[in-house]
């Protein structure tokens, strides 16, 4: 098979070069599986919207609201840990970049590096919340304020750590598939736009759940 000549697989197209772009047009003038992951987008899209929605409620709602954040401890980590997801999101534009220039090394540098930045975001969120432990703040009983601050708090950030580590193991995939040659630039592509999804998303978080509760 010459490097230009196409096999269909699974409604997705790998040429003998898997990084080169799709030759054969798909439904809805988007690949399938790129279609399937906006879909997934939006759906989990309308998910944290529903919690964001709720957590604003029951901030407006209760009198004795918290504002337990220090700027310099929780505010200041939170800050970091915001600068880690965005310069994560720019690794992962580079992994993308790679990818689409069949570049395999430098994409898997790229990914390496943005799966580092999300252990990194990962780590300091865990630490965070067993500093919290540790103040006495569970579920429904915390020492400031509103009882159930804490189960909004977790319920939050633990949904969205949750899609962070998913990110960290669907891109070990990607990394393993691009050193097999069996993925292509769109399959990369597909990858990257999850992790800015969960980025994004942050960005919503990281105002209303930290900034506006600081002290």
């Amino acid at each position: 098979m010459s490097s230009h000549q196409a096999v269909s697989h699974a409604g997705d197209t790998f040429l003998a070069n898997p990084f080169a772009t799709h030759a054969i047009p798909a439904p809805y003038a988007i690949p399938s599986r790129k279609f399937g992951m906006w879909l997934f987008i939006i759906s989990d899209a309308i998910t944290f919207g529903a919690l964001l929605i709720a957590y604003a409620w029951l901030r407006i709602g209760s009198v004795e609201w918290p504002h337990p954040f220090e700027f310099s401890t929780s505010i200041l980590n939170a800050t970091v840990m915001t600068v880690v997801l965005v310069t994560s999101s720019l690794t992962m534009v580079g992994a993308i970049t790679a990818a689409k220039r069949a570049d395999r090394s430098k994409a898997t540098l790229w990914l390496l590096g943005t799966i580092a930045l999300g252990v990194t975001f990962a780590v300091l969120h865990l630490r965070e919340w067993f500093g919290m432990f540790h103040e006495g703040v569970k579920l429904f009983q915390n020492p400031w304020g509103t009882p159930v601050f804490g189960a909004a708090f977790f319920g939050l950030t633990g949904l969205h750590i949750l899609h962070v580590t998913g990110g960290v193991i669907y891109l070990l995939v990607v990394v393993a598939l691009v050193q097999g040659k069996k993925i292509s630039s769109n399959g990369v592509e597909i990858a990257g736009l999850y992790w800015c999804f969960v980025d994004l998303v942050w960005m919503f978080i990281y105002p209303m759940v930290y900034l506006m509760s600081a002290k």
